[in-house]
């Protein structure tokens, strides 16, 4: 502006502080770190490892690690994943709101009580973000998903674990876990690596007990595959309470796991607070666009439950058939305990069936050291690992 001063102003220089430096040296220098230093608890983490997905050269892969779906996406969310290729140069919806339609349609919700993110893992990572911290504690059951505990450290605060009954989440255990300090509660249900679920009562019962300061998350990611009488995936909680929340994904029966699409439903209050934490522009185009053609697709769904229903049963009985323990499951994978024997424990059976090609999820982890996961995957794939197993218990070395 003419006549306008672009001098600075002078800065009277603060107490201890060198002639024209406003700063402090000696506050700068106040740590003797000597690079920077994460939060308590980061270093804590053990970084997530996903399951194996190679085989050895020459051998046909049959990757069952990771509870992909073997009939792959919908046709149309395929088709509609090819088709936004044409708009890559523009952002997406910071609301995905067409994805959020698509789902409040699907299951007669409000969409403003939906929040989409990449992957449901995004949605269990805010929540801790937004609910938990330094001094804070967040419960889960002994053998629960391991990005709870990943979460929970990630915000600084504690991770207390639930003793489980049976391999299965026990209500009573997780409520003898809550202290003053508790403000969040994660329960898989049905859960992974287990495939146990929670039936509907005791989940009431276990929220009842609940203070309604304590958030309760129910990761319903295999809520799909689940057709007992019993069994709710939360909605009905989420709809009658201001402390619970569910969170669902893309990336199972709908096999758009590539995509990274999760979904959350919660109370209004929960609601406004993680759109105010998540990245504007969290959910790609593409995984919009196919998300929307796969949740409306009703027929693909089905396929899948059909396949998933008519395995789950052949594999369960065909692997007890040869002596293995299963763990019954309700989701689109069963556990398979070995005996505890030279050669025969679950290390030398992932080293015997990786060199045949077909890969399972091994379970240190999660604190089942002689287990081994296994997917339900195609016809074949399934025979495959019934025949190689009959081997292997019969004396088969890598």
């Amino acid at each position: 502006m003419p006549g306008a001063s672009h001098s600075r102003p002078k800065t009277k220089p603060s107490a201890g502080a060198s002639p024209g430096r406003p700063f402090q040296k000696a506050a700068l220098m106040s740590s003797s770190a000597t690079r920077p230093v994460p939060r308590p608890g980061t270093l804590q983490i053990d970084a997530y490892v996903p399951g194996k997905s190679k085989a050895p050269p020459g051998v046909k892969l049959y990757k069952l690690s990771s509870n992909e779906t073997p009939l792959g996406p919908s046709p149309k969310a395929i088709a509609a994943f090819k088709a936004s290729a044409d708009g890559l140069e523009l952002y997406p919806d910071g609301s995905s709101t067409a994805l959020r339609e698509a789902i409040a349609g699907r299951y007669g919700l409000d969409p403003k009580r939906i929040v989409c993110g990449a992957g449901s893992d995004e949605l269990l990572s805010l929540l801790c973000q937004a609910y938990l911290g330094p001094g804070d504690e967040g419960v889960f059951s002994q053998h629960g998903f391991l990005v709870y505990k990943i979460g929970i450290l990630a915000a600084g605060a504690t991770p207390v674990v639930a003793k489980e009954k049976n391999l299965s989440t026990d209500a009573d255990a997780v409520l003898a876990a809550i202290t003053p300090r508790t403000k969040i509660v994660f329960i898989a249900n049905p859960n992974n690596p287990t495939g146990t679920y929670l039936p509907f009562d005791e989940m009431k019962r276990l929220h009842a007990g609940l203070r309604p300061d304590i958030l309760l998350v129910l990761d319903a990611a295999y809520a799909e595959y689940v057709r007992h009488n019993d069994y709710a995936s939360g909605l009905e909680l989420v709809a009658s309470a201001e402390n619970v929340v569910m969170t669902r994904t893309f990336s199972k029966i709908h096999g758009l796991a590539s995509l990274r699409i999760g979904w959350l439903y919660g109370p209004e209050g929960v609601v406004d607070v993680l759109n105010r934490i998540r990245g504007p522009f969290n959910m790609n185009g593409p995984a919009i666009a196919a998300g929307v053609a796969a949740i409306t697709d009703r027929d693909h769904e089905e396929k899948a439950l059909q396949h998933n229903e008519k395995w789950l049963q052949v594999m369960s009985e065909g692997l007890a058939a040869l002596g293995l323990e299963v763990t019954p499951s309700v989701g689109n994978f069963v556990l398979l305990h070995f005996p505890d024997q030279d050669g025969r424990r679950a290390p030398d059976a992932d080293a015997y069936l990786t060199s045949k090609g077909i890969i399972l999820r091994r379970m240190e982890a999660y604190g089942l050291p002689n287990a081994l996961r296994l997917t339900i995957g195609s016809a074949e794939a399934n025979e495959a690992v019934l025949a190689q197993l009959k081997a292997f218990l019969a004396g088969g070395k890598a």
